[in-house]
């Protein structure tokens, strides 16, 4: 076994590197736009000392399983052997792939988007508490606001759910509901086994994980790396304001299911980043919960 083990290294440094197409950086562990030894090696030391510092964990996810462990560098080495990725992993039966990033509650997060086809896929874009994704935003198309007039002609508008504030809703209405039912929940309406996150979830995800600003596969957002290692890439997909798609490629916005505080309840919080970090009250920022926000969902192991 041995011997094999030696051969083969000697091997790979005979080996002529690769260089790395724009389309992908993958493989590229060291960022110097070469895949070639240089990266096992680095890869190796990552695996045995857990400094991610020198490294881009999202190119070292050779096998693109959401994760930074013993298979990526075997996958590296068999692309260095034949110049050839094998396949993207085959998506479960029931469409949805999960990643435990270790967190201490032990939720689970979506490799993807609601509504997209990988992970550096942007997805659908919805407003908080409603299930479709839609064209425009804006109040008068929001499924939980009402405006009327009455015989006199006297305007009547407010919310008609999720409401703590009579100031704000129609006719005074008030339900107190805080957090999104399961049926206006659109990562619940997409992945039956999964809810939108809540406010503590989100805070949990920032304060418990590492996270850096990257490029996978042409698409800008951050790599989000657990307690334990595993990784999941975030989308800086902008938001839909009005008809227009806004800060995509700099910003990423993402609905919780959680109303920022009760006072206000024509706010819904959200995870919001930039290329820095994430931002806001610890991962939590709160906007107007008609604009039109990214969706990723969550569950609990």
């Amino acid at each position: 076994m041995k011997r094999t083990s030696y051969m083969l290294m000697v091997l790979l440094f005979m080996m002529t590197s690769f260089t790395a197409s724009a389309a992908t950086l993958r493989g590229d562990v060291n960022s110097d736009d070469k895949v070639n030894i240089d990266d096992v090696t680095e890869l190796i030391d990552y695996l045995l000392m857990g400094d991610p510092a020198a490294l881009s964990l999202a190119n070292a996810d050779c096998d693109l399983d959401g994760k930074v462990n013993i298979s990526d560098i075997t996958e590296l080495i068999d692309y260095l052997l034949t110049d050839q990725w094998p396949e993207e992993p085959v998506t479960p039966p029931d469409g949805h792939e999960w990643v435990d990033l270790g967190l201490p509650s032990g939720t689970l997060w979506a490799t993807r988007n609601v509504g997209a086809s990988s992970p550096e896929d942007y997805g659908d874009y919805f407003a908080w508490g409603e299930t479709a994704p839609k064209s425009y935003y804006d109040r008068n198309t929001y499924k939980w606001y009402q405006e009327y007039y009455d015989a006199n002609g006297n305007l009547h508008s407010g919310y008609t759910k999720y409401c703590t504030d009579s100031s704000y809703g129609i006719d005074g209405f008030v339900d107190n509901k805080t957090e999104l039912d399961p049926s206006d929940d659109a990562a619940c309406a997409h992945y039956p086994d999964g809810r939108m996150p809540s406010l503590e979830q989100i805070q949990e995800l920032c304060n418990s994980c590492s996270w850096q600003w990257t490029q996978r596969n042409g698409v800008n957002g951050q790599l989000v790396t657990g307690p334990n290692g595993n990784t999941m890439f975030l989308p800086a997909a902008g938001a839909r304001w009005d008809d227009s798609l806004t800060n995509a490629g700099s910003l990423g916005y993402y609905w919780s299911r959680t109303l920022f505080y009760s006072g206000r309840p024509y706010y819904a919080c959200s995870l919001g980043f930039n290329t820095g970090h994430w931002s806001g009250w610890h991962g939590c920022s709160s906007y107007d919960r008609r604009d039109g926000f990214t969706v990723r969902a969550v569950r609990v192991s």
